[in-house]
């Protein structure tokens, strides 16, 4: 049986400290470098996140539009835009930089045990988020519009006019509430893993994980039934797969010897 030791170096504090401002760098560096490359195709990005409205306004037989009302407003969307696509371009380098400082002070075990959770972050990140722009932002926008009318010249109008800032705010709200969201299996798993939970824990919460589901798409989504239900329904499937997955991880009960 191999020694599970930890391959890290004794060092003076002065040397972690040296240590984590050179990978606090790396990471600001990488993030501003992926901010100034957003910035440059903000407009692309904003116009890739506002197609689904777009497509659904096309298929109403209106003309694609968004409104700002401030002379500031486009400006600062495209800011906004730009820091939201620098995030995730940047994540990975953070994250690396983050595991080099880190994984100095853990066994080889622990890093055998870490290494598929961190891969699997990012993955499960970008599943909801592709739910949340290709599944739901179809349904629920084409909801939204539903609300228009288009009656006589002569009667009220009731069109929308919706603002860039205001829509990039609900679009990043929802892709981050649905991306967090697809978390659970991580976190579950990583709680069994250490303990915290057990398989058959999480089976008798399963009532309450249900309503929890329910209860947390209703904060994290706007108050309507289509997107609460694509992200609650999700949240389900979600939790059923992290008891799957923590009774494959979790530590097996140590059998008496004399039994």
């Amino acid at each position: 049986m191999t020694e599970d030791h930890i391959d890290d170096q004794a060092m003076p504090l002065l040397e972690h400290l040296v240590e984590l401002r050179k990978r606090l760098i790396w990471s600001m560096v990488a993030f501003a470098l992926s901010f100034l490359l957003c910035y440059h195709f903000s407009q692309q990005i904003y116009l890739f996140l506002a197609q689904p409205l777009a497509n659904i306004m096309r298929q109403k037989g209106e003309q694609p539009h968004l409104i700002y009302t401030a002379l500031y407003e486009a400006f600062f969307t495209y800011i906004k835009v730009a820091f939201f696509g620098a995030t995730f371009i940047s994540f990975p380098v953070m994250a690396t930089q983050a595991w080099i400082f880190i994984a100095p002070g853990l066994y080889r075990s622990e890093k055998r045990a870490f290494a598929p959770f961190l891969i699997a972050t990012p993955v499960l990140f970008l599943m909801g988020a592709a739910l949340a722009y290709y599944f739901v932002f179809p349904f629920a926008w084409k909801f939204f519009l539903s609300f228009q009318t288009n009656t006589g010249p002569d009667q009220l109008q009731i069109q929308l006019q919706a603002k860039v800032s205001e829509y990039l705010a609900l679009v990043t709200k929802l892709i981050l509430a649905f991306g967090i969201a697809f978390e659970l299996p991580v976190v579950l798993t990583l709680c069994a893993k250490i303990g915290l939970v057990s398989s058959r824990g999480l089976k008798k919460a399963r009532r309450y994980a249900y309503v929890g589901a329910f209860v947390a798409a209703a904060i994290l989504t706007p108050p309507d039934v289509i997107t609460q239900t694509g992200l609650a329904v999700p949240l389900i499937g979600l939790y059923e797969i992290s008891i799957l997955c923590a009774r494959l991880v979790e530590p097996k009960p140590v059998v008496d010897e004399e039994a």
